[in-house]
C-alpha cells in the first residue's frame, strides 16, 4: 500500500526530470550549434548569408535557449521540491546554480546586446551592401563571450552529473 502511495510521487519526480534534462539538452545543444554554423557564416562573409544567419540566432535564442532555461529550472526546482534536496546545503546543487546564473548574465548583460546590435547592422547590409567592420567585430566579441558563458554552463552540467561529495 505504501508503494501504491508513493509511485505518484515519483512519477511527478520523474517527469520533473526529464524536463529538466531536456532543457539542458536544448539549451546546451543550441548554443554549441548556433556557435558553430554563425562562425562559419561569419567566415563565409556574404553579406545575405550574415544577415540571415544573425536572424536565426535570435530566432533559436528565443525558440531554444530561453525554452531550455525555462525547463532547466523549472524542471530542476521542481525535481529538487519533491526530491527534498537541500539547495543551499549541498555543495554541488549550490554551486550548479551560481554557475547557471553566472552564465545567464553574461548571457544577458554582454551576448545579448551584442546580438542586438548585429541585428541592426545586419537588417542594413541585409539587402545588399557591405558588411562593416564594426559587425565583425561584434561577431569576434560574440563568440568569445559565448565560450565564456558556455564554461560555466558545462561545469553545472557535470556537477549535476557527478554530483561530487
Amino acid at each position: 500500500m505504501e508503494e501504491a502511495r508513493q509511485y505518484p510521487t515519483l512519477m511527478i519526480y520523474e517527469i520533473a526530470k526529464f524536463l529538466h534534462v531536456t532543457g539542458v539538452v536544448m539549451l546546451m545543444g543550441n548554443i554549441t550549434v548556433t556557435a558553430i554554423w554563425k562562425f562559419f557564416a561569419d567566415r563565409d562573409g556574404r553579406p545575405q548569408v550574415l544577415a540571415f544567419a544573425q536572424k536565426l540566432v535570435t530566432y533559436t535564442d528565443w525558440s531554444m535557449t530561453v525554452w531550455g532555461v525555462v525547463l532547466t529550472m523549472g524542471g530542476g526546482y521542481f525535481m529538487a521540491f519533491k526530491g527534498n534536496f537541500d539547495l543551499l546545503g549541498a555543495g554541488w546543487l549550490f554551486w550548479s546554480q551560481v554557475l547557471f546564473v553566472g552564465a545567464g548574465l553574461i548571457w544577458l548583460l554582454a551576448i545579448v546586446p551584442i546580438q542586438i546590435k548585429q541585428s541592426r547592422l545586419a537588417r542594413a547590409f541585409g539587402h545588399g551592401g557591405d558588411v562593416p567592420a564594426s559587425y565583425r567585430a561584434l561577431s569576434r566579441r560574440w563568440l568569445a563571450w559565448g565560450l565564456v558563458s558556455t564554461v560555466p554552463l558545462v561545469t553545472a552540467t557535470w556537477l549535476m552529473v557527478a554530483k561530487p561529495g
